[in-house]
Formats: structure tokens, sequence, C-alpha cells
């Protein structure tokens, strides 16, 4: 065997699942997985979320460590579920390591939901958790429209690979003010309810359940580092609103 490529293949896997918003610990897991296929004398995997380090001995070959930076992540939870899968069926013999490997890469290019469905779902997420706040139907229809536009608006930033803070915040003023606007327009509306509901597809859930999850499994750096990361896009998005509340209602 190869124990290069295998290793290769094993930092694949991990990158693609880190990168899609994986927790650290099943990254960990899954690499450790796919190692473990051969008898290494030591396998040490170490996994935060920008990096992979791991390293594999053996009496029959030098030692090898490989380091892979993660720049960006995203959430795309078919991917960390189709990864999963495929490391389960190598470590059961049911593929070769170079199927493997091509597999992964099909993985890898899968695209995403096409920009109409990913801006529908905003604005439908948008206003139905209105709803649920308590809304009534124009508060559903309005956050509708901004749920729309905000999710225009973060195609846009995401071509222009504009900082995640500074889009949360310019998000967050923008279904401020657009809730404010409407709501001075439109009589019988609550901009509380619109706020609250309008700005939930900006929530960080997954980072603040990941946080949760690796530091229940003991990986602290990583619990820590994911809860920072929540609390500052939480933060972001609570200035964006604010600023817009301040310049719409000054006093």
């Amino acid at each position: 065997m190869d124990h290069k490529l295998l290793l290769n293949f094993a930092i694949q896997a991990g990158e693609i699942m880190l990168r899609s918003g994986a927790e650290t610990y099943r990254v960990e897991d899954t690499i450790m997985r796919i190692l473990s296929v051969y008898d290494f004398e030591s396998i040490e995997v170490f996994v935060t979320p920008t990096g992979i380090i791991a390293t594999i001995d053996d009496k029959n070959i030098e030692m090898t460590t490989k380091l892979k930076r993660i720049n960006s992540r995203t959430i795309r939870l078919d991917k960390v579920a189709l990864v999963n899968d495929l490391s389960r069926k190598y470590v059961l013999g049911k593929i070769s390591l170079q199927d493997a490997i091509e597999e992964l890469k099909k993985i890898d290019k899968i695209s995403p939901y096409q920009p109409l469905i990913l801006i529908s779902v905003t604005g439908l997420t948008s206003a139905f958790f209105t709803i649920v706040f308590g809304g009534n139907y124009k508060d559903f229809l309005i956050s509708l429209s901004i749920g729309i536009i905000l999710g225009i608006i973060q195609r846009l930033f995401i071509n222009l690979q504009l900082s995640r803070f500074l889009a949360d915040m310019l998000g967050g003023f923008l279904v401020g003010f657009l809730a404010l606007l409407l709501t001075s327009i439109i009589p019988s509306t609550n901009f509380d309810n619109i706020i609250i509901g309008s700005i939930m597809p900006m929530v960080p859930g997954v980072a603040i359940t990941n946080a949760i999850r690796d530091t229940i499994e003991g990986n602290l750096l990583s619990g820590i580092s994911r809860g920072v990361e929540a609390f500052f896009v939480a933060i972001s998005i609570a200035t964006g609103v604010a600023i817009a509340l301040k310049v719409w209602l000054p006093f």
C-alpha cells in the first residue's frame, strides 16, 4: 500500500468535511478510521477549525506528516454525509483506494444549490420565523420581501469574497433599515418581530452547535474558537441592526 497516497486521501476527506461544516471530532474520527486500515505503529491526528495535521509512523516506512490549511468554511452537510459514508465503505473494503480517491473528487465538485433556491429559502425562513415570533400576515409578507433581498445581497457578498463579519454587519443593517422603512409605510405591522425573524438566516446556529459538541467531546481549542467565531458573528449582526435603528430613530 502507498502510505503517502493513503495519507493524502485521509487529509483530503477531512478537508472537505471541515470546509463543509463538520465538527472537529468527526473530522478526526474519519481521518483516524481511514488511516487505521493499515496497521501503522503510530497514528496522530490534530484538527482545528483552520487546519489539519496528521502523522503516520511505522518500522517499514519513514515518519510522514502532512499539514493542510483551511482558509474558508461553509455549510454543506450533504458533503459531510457523503464523505463519511465513503470513508466507512473504504474501511470495510467495499471500495479500493484509487476508486475512493476518484469518488472523493466527485464529492468535492458537487455544485451547491442554485442561487434562486437559496434566495427563496432565505425569504421563506425569514417569513416563517416572523410568524413563530408572533407576527401577523403583513409581517409575514414584509419579512418574505426582506429575506429575498437579503438572499440576493448575500450572493453578491459571496461573489465579492467579502469578510464574513463585514457581510453580516451589512446584512443586519439592511434588515433593520428595510424593516423600519416598510413598517413606516404599511400600518398594523410590528418591526421588532420582523427584524428578529429576518435576521434568523444569518444566525450562526451550526457554529454554536459545533462549538458545544466539540467542547463536550474534549476538543477545547476547537470548541472555544468556534464559540468565539459564533459570538463575533452575532455581534456583527446586532451591530448592523443597531446602526440602522440609530440612523432611523436618532432619539
